[in-house]
């Protein structure tokens, strides 16, 4: 009985264990093109936009056909008592009166100071301007995207230097207190060993909490469900690649024919202008055409129903033009804010190419210092690592203080960051420089 209660908890643990694997979601490893690519299809910034585009197609369409002529259908069915007027005849009648009466109604506009046709054309740019404007929110999820996965990056490193750190640290515990036992060294350096091996351990902590984080923005860009697991690849360490060879005043020449944002900027100022002609279309008059068929019966009259459909058919056309001569000077008003606002839109322009420009020489410029960075990082790290080496051996030796091991430990480790920051930081702003000039973004 016993063996058996043995066998069916192991029977136990081993199905709850293998649900817990059947349900725990797999973690996907995602590369940065891959999650560039889904998120151009998912992120809800970039739908957003997307609607925004097909709102400034509706619109467009609907300007077209607003050149057409409407078409309305009417009935009505009314009674009247006493003194009234026939609504068929028009005779004046003391009597009750049955009467019916259907018509179809049409108007077209013929010229509205040429503001139909100017309507269409500015939402025609209106929306050549949302396609642009879409544009610009893909490029800015992608620029997004590879910075948050190069942090990422740099965070999922960091943690293998922290785990590193701590690994050793440990040891040197381990060593401090042999030493202690053996009465070589004080109390003092035993507990220093001991903090400097509690730091690491909260080194690592923090490391993986921003790798975590950084996990966390990354699936929000890619509107991924809470329960998704996700991982990143790596990069290859190939920084011979990220030499800068550019002219920075070709790479902004280049930005200016690529970017969306130009161009949205250059439809804006189109589209205000044309809102002035529109607002100008005010001061000239309107020329409609409207027609309309219809019939009735009236229950004074004799005859039948059909006979009188038949006799009270009639037939309108008719033109009506309208010209404003005062409108306490409204149109006058409209005209001036539609200046302004091609002044505002011109502005405009001129402030995002200087915005572009700014994003061109930062990126140059932040290329240039951290290719000389890595250089010197690197340098660094191998000369702080040879350092620390030499500071172990010494206390192995007896020969050096807990104090100065950690310093040199702690020196290491900021050689190391000191790095890899200069490491992504120099990926970052290549890949920038290659976006700006309309090049795809790769790793």
């Amino acid at each position: 009985m016993k063996s058996f209660v043995i066998i069916a908890s192991l029977f136990l643990v081993q199905l709850g264990f293998a649900q817990e694997t059947a349900t725990k979601p797999s973690t996907k490893v995602w590369s940065l093109q891959e999650s560039i690519d889904y998120a151009l299809e998912n992120n809800i910034t970039i739908k957003d936009a997307a609607l925004n585009k097909n709102i400034a197609e509706v619109d467009y369409n609907t300007s077209k056909s607003s050149k057409l002529p409407n078409l309305f259908g009417s009935a009505s069915q009314s009674f009247s008592n006493g003194n009234t007027i026939d609504p068929i005849t028009s005779n004046y009648v003391t009597d009750q009166i049955h009467s019916t009466n259907v018509g179809i109604n049409t108007s077209m506009t013929l010229f509205q100071g040429n503001q139909i046709n100017n309507q269409i054309k500015q939402n025609k740019i209106l929306f050549d301007q949302s396609v642009f404007d879409e544009e610009v929110e893909k490029n800015n999820i992608v620029l997004t995207i590879l910075e948050t996965y190069l942090q990422t990056l740099y965070s999922k490193e960091s943690i293998a230097v922290a785990e590193n750190n701590l690994s050793v640290s440990e040891k040197e515990v381990l060593r401090a207190k042999a030493r202690l036992d053996a009465g070589t060294i004080a109390l003092s350096d035993y507990t220093e060993a001991q903090s400097q091996a509690a730091t690491n351990k909260y080194n690592v902590i923090a490391a993986k909490n921003d790798y975590q984080q950084y996990i966390i923005v990354l699936k929000q860009l890619l509107e991924l469900s809470p329960m998704d697991e996700m991982e990143i690849e790596s990069v290859d360490d190939n920084l011979d690649l990220l030499n800068i060879e550019l002219n920075k005043v070709e790479v902004y020449k280049n930005a200016l024919g690529y970017l969306p944002e130009i161009k949205s900027s250059n439809l804006n100022v189109d589209a205000n202008k044309k809102q002035l002609e529109i607002t100008k279309g005010g001061f000239l008059p309107t020329l409609e055409l409207s027609g309309s068929l219809g019939s009735g019966y009236t229950s004074v009259d004799d005859s039948t129903f059909s006979d009188q459909f038949d006799i009270n058919f009639n037939q309108k056309l008719g033109l009506s033009l309208t010209i404003p001569i005062f409108n306490r000077n409204q149109t006058k008003a409209a005209v001036k804010t539609a200046n302004i606002n091609i002044e505002k839109a011109e502005i405009q322009k001129l402030t995002t190419e200087k915005e572009v420009y700014k994003k061109v020489e930062t990126a140059y410029q932040n290329a240039l210092s951290s290719q000389e960075q890595v250089i010197a990082s690197e340098a660094s790290k191998a000369a702080a690592e040879q350092s620390y080496k030499l500071a172990q051996k010494k206390y192995e030796l007896g020969d050096l203080s807990t104090t100065d091991l950690v310093i040199s430990q702690n020196t290491y480790t900021n050689a190391q960051q000191n790095y890899l920051q200069a490491k992504y930081l120099n990926i970052l702003y290549h890949q920038l420089l290659q976006f700006y000039q309309g090049n795809d973004i790769k790793l």
